[in-house]
Protein backbone atom coordinates (compact mmCIF):
# COMPACT_ATOMS: atom_id res chain seq x y z
CA UNK A 1 0.00 0.00 0.00
CA UNK A 2 2.82 2.35 0.85
CA UNK A 3 4.25 1.77 -2.66
CA UNK A 4 0.89 2.59 -4.29
CA UNK A 5 0.59 5.68 -2.09
CA UNK A 6 4.07 6.80 -3.12
CA UNK A 7 3.18 6.43 -6.81
CA UNK A 8 -0.07 8.37 -6.31
CA UNK A 9 1.75 11.10 -4.40
CA UNK A 10 4.39 11.36 -7.13
CA UNK A 11 1.71 11.65 -9.78
CA UNK A 12 -0.08 14.38 -7.82
CA UNK A 13 3.14 16.29 -7.27
CA UNK A 14 3.97 15.96 -10.96
CA UNK A 15 0.61 17.39 -11.96
CA UNK A 16 0.96 20.20 -9.42
CA UNK A 17 4.46 20.98 -10.66
CA UNK A 18 3.28 21.09 -14.25
CA UNK A 19 0.48 23.47 -13.29
CA UNK A 20 2.83 25.65 -11.29
CA UNK A 21 5.24 26.09 -14.19
CA UNK A 22 2.72 26.17 -17.02
CA UNK A 23 2.55 29.29 -19.16
CA UNK A 24 -0.56 31.36 -19.73
CA UNK A 25 -3.67 29.71 -21.11
CA UNK A 26 -4.25 30.02 -24.83
CA UNK A 27 -5.71 33.47 -25.46
CA UNK A 28 -9.30 33.85 -26.62
CA UNK A 29 -10.15 36.13 -29.58
CA UNK A 30 -10.48 39.79 -28.57
CA UNK A 31 -12.16 42.80 -30.18
CA UNK A 32 -10.13 45.99 -29.77
CA UNK A 33 -11.69 49.46 -30.29
CA UNK A 34 -9.76 51.70 -32.64
CA UNK A 35 -8.55 55.28 -32.31
CA UNK A 36 -8.72 55.19 -28.51
CA UNK A 37 -6.38 55.55 -25.57
CA UNK A 38 -5.87 52.00 -24.31
CA UNK A 39 -5.94 51.14 -20.59
CA UNK A 40 -3.80 48.53 -18.87
CA UNK A 41 -5.15 45.81 -16.57
CA UNK A 42 -4.91 48.25 -13.63
CA UNK A 43 -7.02 50.85 -15.44
CA UNK A 44 -4.13 53.23 -16.22
CA UNK A 45 -3.41 54.62 -19.69
CA UNK A 46 -1.02 52.50 -21.74
CA UNK A 47 2.00 54.66 -22.56
CA UNK A 48 3.72 52.76 -25.37
CA UNK A 49 3.78 55.56 -27.94
CA UNK A 50 6.05 55.20 -30.97
CA UNK A 51 6.56 51.67 -29.78
CA UNK A 52 7.28 48.19 -30.98
CA UNK A 53 6.27 44.67 -29.99
CA UNK A 54 8.40 41.59 -29.37
CA UNK A 55 6.95 38.12 -28.80
CA UNK A 56 8.67 36.01 -26.14
CA UNK A 57 7.07 32.64 -25.46
CA UNK A 58 3.30 33.12 -25.24
CA UNK A 59 3.57 36.82 -24.40
CA UNK A 60 3.69 39.86 -26.62
CA UNK A 61 5.81 42.61 -25.02
CA UNK A 62 4.99 46.18 -26.03
CA UNK A 63 7.60 48.90 -25.46
CA UNK A 64 7.07 52.61 -26.00
CA UNK A 65 7.41 56.20 -24.94
CA UNK A 66 6.05 57.57 -21.67
CA UNK A 67 6.61 61.33 -21.41
CA UNK A 68 6.54 63.94 -18.67
CA UNK A 69 3.72 66.50 -18.60
CA UNK A 70 5.93 68.94 -20.53
CA UNK A 71 6.46 66.30 -23.27
CA UNK A 72 10.05 65.49 -22.28
CA UNK A 73 11.31 61.93 -21.80
CA UNK A 74 10.36 60.12 -18.60
CA UNK A 75 10.35 56.36 -19.24
CA UNK A 76 10.37 53.62 -21.77
CA UNK A 77 7.53 51.45 -20.50
CA UNK A 78 7.03 47.72 -21.03
CA UNK A 79 3.68 45.89 -21.06
CA UNK A 80 2.79 42.29 -21.84
CA UNK A 81 -0.27 40.49 -23.18
CA UNK A 82 -1.25 37.13 -24.62
CA UNK A 83 -4.24 38.47 -26.57
CA UNK A 84 -3.11 42.00 -27.61
CA UNK A 85 -6.02 43.60 -25.77
CA UNK A 86 -5.36 43.05 -22.07
CA UNK A 87 -2.01 44.68 -21.31
CA UNK A 88 -0.26 44.19 -18.00
CA UNK A 89 2.24 46.90 -17.02
CA UNK A 90 5.60 45.30 -16.29
CA UNK A 91 8.29 47.91 -15.77
CA UNK A 92 9.76 51.30 -16.56
CA UNK A 93 12.61 49.55 -18.37
CA UNK A 94 14.56 52.72 -19.15
CA UNK A 95 14.25 55.97 -17.15
CA UNK A 96 15.74 59.42 -16.75
CA UNK A 97 17.82 57.94 -13.92
CA UNK A 98 19.19 55.02 -15.95
CA UNK A 99 22.24 57.04 -17.05
CA UNK A 100 23.42 60.68 -16.70
CA UNK A 101 23.02 61.09 -20.48
CA UNK A 102 19.29 60.43 -20.10
CA UNK A 103 18.68 63.12 -17.47
CA UNK A 104 18.17 65.77 -20.15
CA UNK A 105 17.51 63.53 -23.16
CA UNK A 106 14.54 62.94 -25.38
CA UNK A 107 13.98 59.30 -26.31
CA UNK A 108 11.70 58.30 -29.18
CA UNK A 109 10.53 55.12 -30.95
CA UNK A 110 12.16 52.43 -28.77
CA UNK A 111 12.29 49.00 -30.39
CA UNK A 112 13.54 45.79 -28.74
CA UNK A 113 15.05 42.74 -30.44
CA UNK A 114 16.30 39.44 -29.02
CA UNK A 115 19.76 38.16 -29.90
CA UNK A 116 19.65 34.37 -29.84
CA UNK A 117 23.44 33.97 -29.79
CA UNK A 118 24.08 36.26 -26.80
CA UNK A 119 20.76 35.74 -25.00
CA UNK A 120 20.45 39.53 -24.65
CA UNK A 121 17.53 41.84 -25.32
CA UNK A 122 18.72 44.90 -27.25
CA UNK A 123 16.81 48.19 -27.42
CA UNK A 124 17.42 50.70 -30.19
CA UNK A 125 15.96 54.19 -30.08
CA UNK A 126 16.23 57.76 -31.37
CA UNK A 127 17.99 60.09 -28.93
CA UNK A 128 17.96 63.89 -28.81
CA UNK A 129 19.25 66.45 -26.30
CA UNK A 130 15.82 67.25 -24.86
CA UNK A 131 15.77 70.77 -26.29
CA UNK A 132 15.71 70.38 -30.07
CA UNK A 133 16.36 67.83 -32.82
CA UNK A 134 19.96 68.78 -33.58
CA UNK A 135 21.65 65.65 -32.18
CA UNK A 136 19.88 63.14 -34.44
CA UNK A 137 21.54 60.13 -32.80
CA UNK A 138 20.78 56.44 -32.46
CA UNK A 139 21.10 54.86 -29.03
CA UNK A 140 21.32 51.36 -27.56
CA UNK A 141 20.45 49.73 -24.23
CA UNK A 142 20.69 46.06 -23.22
CA UNK A 143 19.02 43.72 -20.71
CA UNK A 144 19.30 40.08 -19.69
CA UNK A 145 15.50 39.86 -19.39
CA UNK A 146 12.83 41.18 -21.71
CA UNK A 147 11.13 43.41 -19.13
CA UNK A 148 14.05 44.02 -16.78
CA UNK A 149 16.02 47.23 -16.34
CA UNK A 150 17.95 48.06 -19.51
CA UNK A 151 21.59 49.18 -19.25
CA UNK A 152 22.39 52.26 -21.32
CA UNK A 153 25.19 51.67 -23.84
CA UNK A 154 25.32 55.19 -25.25
CA UNK A 155 24.28 57.19 -28.30
CA UNK A 156 26.02 57.93 -31.58
CA UNK A 157 25.52 58.76 -35.24
CA UNK A 158 25.61 55.59 -37.34
CA UNK A 159 29.06 54.98 -38.84
CA UNK A 160 30.08 58.21 -37.13
CA UNK A 161 28.50 60.45 -39.76
CA UNK A 162 24.83 59.80 -40.53
CA UNK A 163 21.99 61.60 -38.83
CA UNK A 164 19.50 59.19 -37.23
CA UNK A 165 15.96 60.13 -36.25
CA UNK A 166 12.85 57.93 -36.56
CA UNK A 167 14.04 54.36 -36.15
CA UNK A 168 12.98 50.72 -36.36
CA UNK A 169 14.66 47.30 -36.15
CA UNK A 170 14.18 43.96 -37.86
CA UNK A 171 15.56 40.43 -37.35
CA UNK A 172 15.67 38.43 -40.58
CA UNK A 173 14.96 34.73 -40.88
CA UNK A 174 18.71 34.02 -40.95
CA UNK A 175 19.21 35.84 -37.63
CA UNK A 176 20.80 38.94 -39.14
CA UNK A 177 19.76 42.15 -37.40
CA UNK A 178 18.95 45.41 -39.16
CA UNK A 179 18.23 48.98 -38.11
CA UNK A 180 16.42 51.53 -40.29
CA UNK A 181 16.52 55.25 -39.57
CA UNK A 182 15.64 58.56 -41.14
CA UNK A 183 18.80 60.47 -42.11
CA UNK A 184 19.85 63.76 -43.70
CA UNK A 185 17.05 65.80 -42.11
CA UNK A 186 14.64 62.95 -42.93
CA UNK A 187 15.35 63.16 -46.66
CA UNK A 188 16.95 59.69 -46.68
CA UNK A 189 15.74 56.43 -45.17
CA UNK A 190 18.76 54.21 -44.59
CA UNK A 191 19.00 50.48 -43.89
CA UNK A 192 21.95 49.32 -41.75
CA UNK A 193 23.15 45.83 -40.94
CA UNK A 194 23.93 45.39 -37.25
CA UNK A 195 26.90 43.65 -35.69
CA UNK A 196 26.44 40.02 -34.64
CA UNK A 197 25.49 41.08 -31.09
CA UNK A 198 23.00 43.70 -32.46
CA UNK A 199 24.67 46.41 -30.35
CA UNK A 200 26.56 48.22 -33.13
CA UNK A 201 26.36 49.17 -36.81
CA UNK A 202 28.27 46.86 -39.16
CA UNK A 203 27.52 48.54 -42.49
CA UNK A 204 25.16 50.68 -44.52
CA UNK A 205 23.14 48.24 -46.63
CA UNK A 206 20.95 50.57 -48.69
CA UNK A 207 19.60 54.08 -49.12
CA UNK A 208 16.79 53.19 -51.53
CA UNK A 209 14.78 56.45 -51.71
CA UNK A 210 17.23 59.38 -51.52
CA UNK A 211 15.41 62.67 -51.16
CA UNK A 212 12.14 60.92 -50.37
CA UNK A 213 11.55 62.88 -47.14
CA UNK A 214 10.22 59.86 -45.23
CA UNK A 215 10.09 58.95 -41.55
CA UNK A 216 8.35 56.50 -39.17
CA UNK A 217 9.69 53.33 -40.84
CA UNK A 218 8.33 49.83 -40.19
CA UNK A 219 10.05 46.86 -41.84
CA UNK A 220 8.67 43.33 -42.06
CA UNK A 221 8.94 40.25 -44.27
CA UNK A 222 6.11 38.21 -45.74
CA UNK A 223 6.61 35.10 -47.85
CA UNK A 224 10.12 36.13 -48.84
CA UNK A 225 9.19 39.73 -49.70
CA UNK A 226 10.39 42.68 -47.59
CA UNK A 227 7.90 45.50 -46.97
CA UNK A 228 8.88 48.99 -45.83
CA UNK A 229 5.98 51.10 -44.56
CA UNK A 230 6.61 54.78 -43.78
CA UNK A 231 5.01 58.19 -43.43
CA UNK A 232 5.90 61.54 -44.91
CA UNK A 233 7.72 64.02 -42.70
CA UNK A 234 5.08 66.46 -41.41
CA UNK A 235 5.93 66.55 -37.70
CA UNK A 236 3.10 65.41 -35.46
CA UNK A 237 0.44 65.84 -38.15
CA UNK A 238 -0.72 62.72 -40.02
CA UNK A 239 -0.16 62.31 -43.74
CA UNK A 240 -0.28 59.80 -46.57
CA UNK A 241 1.50 56.55 -45.67
CA UNK A 242 3.44 54.76 -48.39
CA UNK A 243 5.14 51.41 -48.78
CA UNK A 244 7.75 49.72 -50.96
CA UNK A 245 8.86 46.11 -51.50
CA UNK A 246 11.99 44.13 -52.33
CA UNK A 247 13.05 40.49 -52.50
CA UNK A 248 16.52 41.37 -51.17
CA UNK A 249 16.88 43.73 -48.23
CA UNK A 250 19.75 45.45 -50.04
CA UNK A 251 17.49 46.09 -53.03
CA UNK A 252 16.50 46.85 -55.59
CA UNK A 253 13.46 48.30 -53.81
CA UNK A 254 10.31 49.38 -55.60
CA UNK A 255 9.11 52.96 -55.68
CA UNK A 256 6.85 54.03 -52.83
CA UNK A 257 3.09 53.46 -53.28
CA UNK A 258 0.22 54.98 -51.33
CA UNK A 259 -1.70 52.95 -48.75
CA UNK A 260 -4.78 53.86 -46.72
CA UNK A 261 -6.33 57.31 -46.93
CA UNK A 262 -4.54 60.67 -47.09
CA UNK A 263 -3.90 60.76 -43.32
CA UNK A 264 -3.51 57.03 -42.56
CA UNK A 265 -6.83 57.44 -40.74
CA UNK A 266 -5.33 60.12 -38.53
CA UNK A 267 -2.23 58.12 -37.58
CA UNK A 268 1.46 57.55 -38.18
CA UNK A 269 3.27 54.22 -38.48
CA UNK A 270 4.82 52.85 -35.31
CA UNK A 271 5.26 49.15 -36.10
CA UNK A 272 3.89 46.23 -38.12
CA UNK A 273 3.27 43.18 -35.96
CA UNK A 274 3.15 39.66 -37.45
CA UNK A 275 0.52 37.67 -35.52
CA UNK A 276 1.42 34.02 -35.98
CA UNK A 277 -0.90 31.19 -34.93
CA UNK A 278 -2.38 27.86 -35.88
CA UNK A 279 -4.11 29.16 -39.00
CA UNK A 280 -1.16 31.15 -40.33
CA UNK A 281 0.25 34.64 -39.95
CA UNK A 282 -1.60 37.95 -40.20
CA UNK A 283 -0.09 41.44 -40.14
CA UNK A 284 -1.32 44.21 -37.89
CA UNK A 285 -0.55 47.89 -38.47
CA UNK A 286 0.19 49.70 -35.20
CA UNK A 287 -0.11 53.47 -35.54
CA UNK A 288 -0.05 56.50 -33.26
CA UNK A 289 -2.65 59.25 -33.40
CA UNK A 290 -0.38 61.81 -31.81
CA UNK A 291 -1.88 63.98 -29.10
CA UNK A 292 0.32 66.86 -30.28
CA UNK A 293 -1.65 66.92 -33.55
CA UNK A 294 -4.88 67.84 -31.76
CA UNK A 295 -3.64 70.20 -29.05
CA UNK A 296 -2.38 67.70 -26.48
CA UNK A 297 0.87 65.94 -25.66
CA UNK A 298 2.39 62.56 -26.48
CA UNK A 299 0.72 61.09 -23.40
CA UNK A 300 -2.68 62.09 -24.85
CA UNK A 301 -2.07 60.05 -28.00
CA UNK A 302 -4.43 57.30 -29.15
CA UNK A 303 -3.72 54.04 -30.97
CA UNK A 304 -4.89 53.09 -34.45
CA UNK A 305 -4.54 49.36 -35.17
CA UNK A 306 -5.64 48.04 -38.55
CA UNK A 307 -5.36 44.77 -40.49
CA UNK A 308 -3.02 44.78 -43.47
CA UNK A 309 -4.31 42.77 -46.42
CA UNK A 310 -2.46 41.44 -49.47
CA UNK A 311 -3.96 40.85 -52.92
CA UNK A 312 -0.67 39.43 -54.20
CA UNK A 313 2.92 39.02 -53.04
CA UNK A 314 3.81 42.72 -53.35
CA UNK A 315 0.50 44.58 -53.07
CA UNK A 316 -0.74 45.69 -49.66
CA UNK A 317 -3.89 47.51 -48.54
CA UNK A 318 -5.14 49.06 -45.31
CA UNK A 319 -8.76 50.11 -44.67
CA UNK A 320 -10.46 51.79 -41.75
CA UNK A 321 -12.36 49.75 -39.19
CA UNK A 322 -13.74 51.00 -35.87
CA UNK A 323 -12.79 47.70 -34.23
CA UNK A 324 -10.22 44.99 -34.86
CA UNK A 325 -10.71 41.36 -33.81
CA UNK A 326 -7.47 39.53 -33.05
CA UNK A 327 -7.11 35.81 -32.44
CA UNK A 328 -3.50 35.28 -31.39
CA UNK A 329 -3.99 31.51 -31.10
CA UNK A 330 -5.18 31.24 -34.71
CA UNK A 331 -3.00 34.06 -36.05
CA UNK A 332 -5.95 35.95 -37.55
CA UNK A 333 -6.75 39.67 -37.62
CA UNK A 334 -9.97 41.13 -39.03
CA UNK A 335 -11.76 44.45 -39.05
CA UNK A 336 -15.39 45.15 -38.20
CA UNK A 337 -17.43 46.27 -41.17
CA UNK A 338 -19.24 49.48 -40.28
CA UNK A 339 -21.57 51.84 -42.12
CA UNK A 340 -21.38 55.51 -41.14
CA UNK A 341 -24.36 57.83 -41.38
CA UNK A 342 -24.98 61.52 -41.03
CA UNK A 343 -27.89 62.85 -38.98
CA UNK A 344 -29.64 65.67 -40.80
CA UNK A 345 -32.20 67.79 -38.92
CA UNK A 346 -35.52 68.07 -40.78
CA UNK A 347 -36.21 71.69 -39.85
CA UNK A 348 -32.77 73.10 -40.80
CA UNK A 349 -31.26 70.56 -43.21
CA UNK A 350 -28.05 70.81 -41.16
CA UNK A 351 -25.96 67.96 -39.82
CA UNK A 352 -25.25 66.85 -36.27
CA UNK A 353 -21.62 67.92 -35.95
CA UNK A 354 -18.89 67.52 -33.31
CA UNK A 355 -17.73 71.08 -32.81
CA UNK A 356 -14.41 72.08 -34.40
CA UNK A 357 -13.73 68.48 -35.45
CA UNK A 358 -12.59 67.92 -31.86
CA UNK A 359 -11.06 64.62 -30.80
CA UNK A 360 -11.48 65.42 -27.11
CA UNK A 361 -13.99 63.89 -24.74
CA UNK A 362 -16.48 66.51 -23.64
CA UNK A 363 -16.77 68.27 -27.00
CA UNK A 364 -20.34 69.37 -27.69
CA UNK A 365 -22.52 68.33 -30.59
CA UNK A 366 -24.05 71.17 -32.57
CA UNK A 367 -25.68 71.52 -35.96
CA UNK A 368 -23.68 72.75 -38.91
CA UNK A 369 -23.86 72.82 -42.69
CA UNK A 370 -23.37 69.27 -43.97
CA UNK A 371 -19.86 69.03 -45.42
CA UNK A 372 -18.92 65.34 -45.48
CA UNK A 373 -16.54 65.68 -42.55
CA UNK A 374 -15.86 62.62 -40.43
CA UNK A 375 -17.00 64.65 -37.40
CA UNK A 376 -20.48 64.48 -38.96
CA UNK A 377 -20.51 60.71 -39.43
CA UNK A 378 -21.70 58.11 -36.90
CA UNK A 379 -21.59 54.35 -36.64
CA UNK A 380 -24.88 53.10 -35.18
CA UNK A 381 -23.44 50.18 -33.23
CA UNK A 382 -26.10 47.84 -31.88
CA UNK A 383 -25.83 47.11 -28.15
CA UNK A 384 -28.94 44.91 -28.11
CA UNK A 385 -32.57 45.35 -27.05
CA UNK A 386 -33.12 47.89 -29.82
CA UNK A 387 -30.48 50.37 -28.62
CA UNK A 388 -27.42 51.78 -30.34
CA UNK A 389 -24.23 53.59 -29.52
CA UNK A 390 -23.47 56.45 -31.91
CA UNK A 391 -19.70 56.30 -32.44
CA UNK A 392 -18.17 59.35 -34.10
CA UNK A 393 -16.01 58.43 -37.07
CA UNK A 394 -13.18 60.94 -36.53
CA UNK A 395 -12.77 60.58 -32.75
CA UNK A 396 -13.96 57.01 -32.00
CA UNK A 397 -15.89 58.54 -29.07
CA UNK A 398 -19.58 57.98 -28.38
CA UNK A 399 -22.47 60.43 -28.33
CA UNK A 400 -23.66 60.88 -24.74
CA UNK A 401 -26.48 62.68 -22.98
CA UNK A 402 -25.15 64.81 -20.08
CA UNK A 403 -28.15 66.26 -18.25
CA UNK A 404 -29.73 67.94 -21.29
CA UNK A 405 -26.51 68.66 -23.22
CA UNK A 406 -25.08 66.23 -25.76
CA UNK A 407 -21.34 65.58 -26.00
CA UNK A 408 -18.89 62.94 -27.21
CA UNK A 409 -17.26 60.85 -24.49
CA UNK A 410 -15.16 57.71 -24.14
CA UNK A 411 -17.40 54.82 -25.10
CA UNK A 412 -18.81 52.86 -22.18
CA UNK A 413 -21.79 50.73 -21.22
CA UNK A 414 -23.63 53.74 -19.72
CA UNK A 415 -27.29 54.01 -20.72
CA UNK A 416 -26.65 57.71 -21.40
CA UNK A 417 -24.75 56.49 -24.50
CA UNK A 418 -27.58 54.22 -25.67
CA UNK A 419 -30.20 55.49 -28.09
CA UNK A 420 -33.31 54.04 -29.70
CA UNK A 421 -34.56 54.92 -33.17
CA UNK A 422 -38.24 55.39 -33.97
CA UNK A 423 -39.06 55.76 -37.66
CA UNK A 424 -41.97 57.87 -38.83
CA UNK A 425 -42.14 58.12 -42.60
CA UNK A 426 -38.76 59.30 -43.87
CA UNK A 427 -37.55 60.52 -40.47
CA UNK A 428 -36.31 59.06 -37.19
CA UNK A 429 -36.54 60.19 -33.60
CA UNK A 430 -33.37 59.46 -31.62
CA UNK A 431 -34.29 58.82 -27.98
CA UNK A 432 -31.97 58.51 -24.97
CA UNK A 433 -32.33 55.29 -23.01
CA UNK A 434 -31.30 57.08 -19.81
CA UNK A 435 -33.89 59.88 -19.82
CA UNK A 436 -36.40 58.90 -22.51
CA UNK A 437 -35.92 62.35 -24.08
CA UNK A 438 -35.32 63.02 -27.77
CA UNK A 439 -32.30 64.39 -29.58
CA UNK A 440 -33.27 67.99 -30.30
CA UNK A 441 -31.82 71.16 -31.87
CA UNK A 442 -32.09 73.75 -29.11
CA UNK A 443 -34.86 76.27 -29.68
CA UNK A 444 -35.57 74.86 -33.15
CA UNK A 445 -32.77 77.15 -34.35
CA UNK A 446 -31.73 77.00 -38.00
CA UNK A 447 -28.35 78.66 -37.34
CA UNK A 448 -24.96 77.03 -37.56
CA UNK A 449 -23.61 76.30 -34.09
CA UNK A 450 -26.99 75.71 -32.42
CA UNK A 451 -26.51 73.16 -29.63
CA UNK A 452 -27.89 69.65 -29.74
CA UNK A 453 -29.72 68.80 -26.53
CA UNK A 454 -32.18 66.21 -25.25
CA UNK A 455 -35.73 67.40 -24.65
CA UNK A 456 -39.15 65.95 -24.00
CA UNK A 457 -40.25 64.21 -27.20
CA UNK A 458 -42.90 66.44 -28.81
CA UNK A 459 -43.01 65.63 -32.54
CA UNK A 460 -41.22 68.85 -33.53
CA UNK A 461 -39.30 68.89 -36.80
CA UNK A 462 -36.19 69.86 -34.80
CA UNK A 463 -36.42 66.36 -33.29
CA UNK A 464 -36.77 64.62 -36.64
CA UNK A 465 -33.66 63.37 -38.37
CA UNK A 466 -32.67 61.78 -41.68
CA UNK A 467 -29.90 59.20 -41.67
CA UNK A 468 -27.74 60.09 -44.64
CA UNK A 469 -24.62 58.50 -46.08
Amino acid sequence: MRGAYAVLLALCLGVFGALATAGPAQAAPQTIPNGTQFKDTSGNPVHAHGGGVLKVGSYYYWFGEHRNADNTFRYVDAYRSTDLKNWEFRNHVLTEASDPELATANIERPKVMYNASTGKFVMWMHKENGTDYSEARAAVAVSDTVDGNYTWKGSFRPLGQHMSRDITVFVDTDGAGYMVSAARENYDLQIYRLTADYIGIASLVANPWPGGHREAPALFKRNGVYFMLTSGATGWNPNQQQYATATNIAGPWSAMKNIGDSTAYGSQTAYVLPVQGGSGTSYLYLGDRWGNSFGGTVNDSRYVWLPLTFSNSTTMAMNWSPEVTVDTAAGTVSGTSATYNTLVARHSSKCADVTSQSLWAGAQLKQYDCNGGTNQKYWFKSVGSGYYQLMVRNSSLCVQENASTVTQENCSSATSQQWSLTTTGSYVNVKSRASGECLDVNGASTANGAALITYTCNGGTNQQWTRGT
